[in-house]
């Protein structure tokens, strides 16, 4: 091979390589602006549940709200939902379905029906699981000192393992390479 082909095969690949760095970054910038627009999303729809649960609270229904036996679904949901919100039972890897049915005073039965009729999540267990995640993915972005080991135990996902597997699921990537996203800068 002539020296001229061997520069000419270095400043191609070396051009090939900018360009490689060019779409790492342009994807990196997809995937930040993504979560930022699915935050942005879920804090919408969050506002108007919680504008629902305000109007039925005017209405005079609160009384409604905590009696254990609700029969309107959507208003079983909402006081999950601040329930959930107000006290965080979701922090401690020991709540689940029964612990959640146990919390509103409702069956389990009941509380299974509820979310195979009305949510999204398959299970209780599900739901508790992604509120455990989200809680991760907020504290991996907010609280870069945090060792991916306290991530994990304070946001109820038991171990590190478990983290690593649920971010992986969720965003496609390891909690250190989605907390670099955002700590890249700092």
């Amino acid at each position: 091979m002539k020296d001229g082909e061997t520069e000419m095969l270095r400043a191609e690949n070396e051009a090939l390589r900018a360009e490689v760095e060019q779409l790492k970054n342009e994807l990196i910038r997809l995937v930040s602006r993504n979560l930022t627009l699915s935050e942005r999303l879920e804090e919408d729809l969050e506002m108007r549940r919680r504008t629902d649960v305000a109007r039925e609270l005017l209405k005079g229904n609160i009384e409604r709200q905590r009696n254990a036996d609700l029969q309107d679904d959507a208003q079983l949901m909402a006081l999950i939902e601040l329930r959930v919100e107000q006290e965080n039972p979701h922090l401690d890897a020991d709540f689940d379905a029964a612990a959640l049915a146990r919390l509103l005073g409702i069956s389990q039965e009941r509380l299974a029906r509820l979310f195979r009729h009305q949510t999204i999540h398959r299970s209780a267990d599900a739901y508790i699981d992604n509120l455990r995640v989200l809680t991760a993915l907020r504290m991996l972005r907010e609280k870069p000192m945090y060792t991916i080991a306290a991530v994990a135990e304070e946001s109820g996902l038991r171990n590190i393992r478990t983290l690593q597997r649920r971010v992986q699921e969720v965003v496609g990537m390891t909690p250190v390479e989605y907390r670099l996203l955002f700590t890249r800068d700092l």
